[in-house]
Order: structure tokens, then sequence, then C-alpha cells
């Protein structure tokens, strides 16, 4: 252990028993310093756990990305990439257009048809 106190200060400072005695540090500045280190450690901890963090956050995120051929076979697989998916959605669009046009040129409740496909058949505002 290294010490600010040479040997003639450790003479000086002996007791009749043999006993150096270390130079007495004010009360307020020890608890001064150890607040100091107790918050430096403390921020240091809290530091290595968000970083641990990031990096296994990070790690997961590489580990579990799709790579460029994967993406390209899931947009290959989607229903929208379908024809045959995207020819009933058309259609599906084209009568709903046209439910919504015979609905706004009539005096007629459309929401009572039991068949919205087909003329008539409900009851009337």
């Amino acid at each position: 252990m290294v010490s600010c106190v040479g040997r003639s200060g450790l003479r000086r400072l002996r007791h009749r028993d043999g006993l150096a005695r270390l130079p007495e540090v004010p009360e307020g500045a020890s608890l001064v310093a150890r607040s100091v280190m107790a918050t430096l450690r403390k921020a240091l901890l809290a530091a290595a756990v968000l970083g641990a963090g990031a990096g296994v956050g990070t790690a997961l995120f590489v580990v579990v990305t799709p790579g460029e051929q994967q993406k390209q076979a899931m947009l290959k697989e989607m229903p929208e990439q379908d024809p045959q998916r995207r020819d009933e959605e058309a259609r599906t669009k084209e009568l709903l257009l046209a439910t919504l046009q015979e609905a706004a040129a009539t005096q007629e409740n459309v929401a009572w048809r039991k068949n919205w496909m087909s003329g008539g058949g409900g009851r009337s505002a």
C-alpha cells in the first residue's frame, strides 16, 4: 500500500505502544468521498446493465431478421400477390360500389334487405 506519509512521518506518528496513528480525516470529507464513490459505482453498474441489454437486443435482432432471399420468398407467398385473390377483391369492391350507388339512387333502406345483391324484398324506410 502506498501512503503519502513517509517513514519519517510514521516515526513521528508512532504511539507509545508501537502502533502508528494515521492522520484523522474530517468526518464530513469521508462521507462525501464515500457518497461520490457509491454514486459512481451505481452509475457504472447501470451503464453496464443497459449496455448488456442493448447488446443482447441487437444480437437477437440480427438473429431473427430474415435475409434478402427469405424476404423475397415471403413476398411471393403473400395473398395480395395471388392473381386469383386480386380478381376476387376487385369483384367484391365492384359489387360494394354498385350496392352503394343503388342505395344512393333509391329511397329504399337497403340495410333491411336479406340479400343485398338482389333488388327489393325488404322493408322501405
